[in-house]
């Protein structure tokens, strides 16, 4: 096993206890999912990288475009909160 396929399973373990913790929460922090998920992905297009596999690298540009959005989406309403909190 090269250094790129264990990047690829640190990855891969990660988006799974995203997922898991997603399930196991009823209220789940967005920025332990999203973030987790984020970093998983990301991981997971760098073991792509090397060991191609395009349907997957492209899964996984959408894995990390969905993650941003969800902690975009994670930070305006922190934002929002704070300001109605004032």
């Amino acid at each position: 096993m090269d250094i790129y396929t264990a990047i690829g399973f640190v990855g891969m373990i990660m988006i799974v206890s995203a997922y898991a913790y997603l399930t196991a929460k009823d209220e789940p922090n967005p920025f332990i999912l999203h973030g987790t998920n984020l970093v998983g992905a990301t991981l997971l297009a760098i073991s792509l990288l090397v060991h191609t596999n395009l349907p997957s690298l492209v899964l996984e540009a959408i894995w990390i475009s969905v993650a941003i959005w969800g902690l975009t989406k994670a930070f305006l309403a922190r934002r929002e909160g704070r300001r109605k909190a004032k």
